[in-house]
């Protein structure tokens, strides 16, 4: 197996070149350890096992759908991908699990990894040809086009590589367009009307919890909540700026910690999204910060007791 094309180089040439060229190809391929791409890998490919068989586990159900109700995709029209039947959706669908379980080994990341992005991409052509369309999937997928393009990571592996920085560069893009373009479709759709509307009002009604039920005697709580998911969507690209590891993790935890909220409230998760989002949380320093964990502990611990005299 060949080795990976890894880089080695230190510090993106943004000190000494300026232009908007050069600052945006040290922005994208910033290296970053091939460590990141080992672990999300690992997450990725497992997390797979998860979708299809809790997240989208409605999916399947379309090989018992007839024929004619399949409305494909403008994308699988072009590709001229087959009609969904029993056979084709029990095949994609066993033939990705079983790939992505070996590829979540490390094992041929190129070609494993190209097969587990190409099952998953027809499983969603699959499961959004029927009139629904969820764009919580689109940083998913796109992690998983850009993980095998970098080829052999182990856990351990903390050479830096261009091809990892670019990936990672990738997915942090698609992230952060998921907020701007959503907040971006509710205005297209629904006007300045949306955020002084009910949306937030309506969702709580039907699928609420005890933990957000009573917002619906304070409507102005739920029109400021809307305004608030606006404004947070439009800055979103901001994330981009992000680069010191500390931000990224309280960046992290932030998006985490509104995607369980909004769970908490309505019962609305996106897992695929939440996953694409580990992958800015830099993974390498964990070896590290269990070694601080471990020097701690040990000096926390009392002296052994001297030898007793003969």
């Amino acid at each position: 197996m060949s080795r990976p094309d890894a880089s080695s180089a230190a510090a993106p040439t943004s000190a000494t070149s300026t232009g908007p060229l050069p600052l945006s190809r040290a922005w994208w391929f910033r290296p970053v350890p091939l460590t990141r791409i080992a672990v999300m890998r690992t997450i990725a490919y497992l997390f797979i096992w998860v979708d299809v068989w809790l997240t989208t586990s409605w999916v399947k159900a379309h090989a018992d759908v007839p024929p004619e109700w399949y409305a494909p995709l403008t994308v699988g029209k072009l590709l001229h991908l087959p009609t969904p039947t029993h056979t084709v959706v029990t095949v994609v669908q066993w033939a990705l699990l079983l790939t992505a379980l070996v590829a979540a080994t490390g094992r041929a990341p190129r070609l494993l990894g190209t097969a587990v992005f190409l099952l998953y991409f027809e499983w969603m052509v699959i499961a959004m040809s029927y009139g629904k369309v969820d764009h919580d999937r689109i940083a998913f997928l796109v992690l998983l086009a850009v993980l095998p393009t970098v080829g052999v990571a182990r856990w351990r592996d903390r050479r830096r590589s261009e091809a990892a920085g670019f990936a990672m560069a990738a997915v942090l893009v698609t992230v952060a367009l998921t907020y701007f373009l959503a907040a971006w479709a509710k205005i297209r759709f629904g006007g300045w009307d949306w955020p002084t509307g009910a949306t937030l009002a309506r969702a709580v009604i039907r699928r609420g919890t005890p933990l957000s039920d009573w917002t619906l005697d304070f409507p102005w709580l739920l029109e400021t909540l809307q305004w608030a998911m606006i404004v947070l969507e439009a800055l979103a690209v901001l994330m981009l700026l992000v680069w010191r590891d500390r931000a990224r993790v309280a960046l992290v935890v932030f998006l985490l910690g509104f995607h369980l909220m909004v769970f908490a409230g309505v019962t609305i998760v996106f897992l695929p999204h939440c996953v694409a989002i580990l992958s800015i949380l830099p993974w390498e320093r964990v070896p590290e910060l269990r070694s601080r964990l471990r020097e701690r502990r040990g000096r926390r611990r009392p002296g052994l007791p001297a030898p007793a005299a003969p």
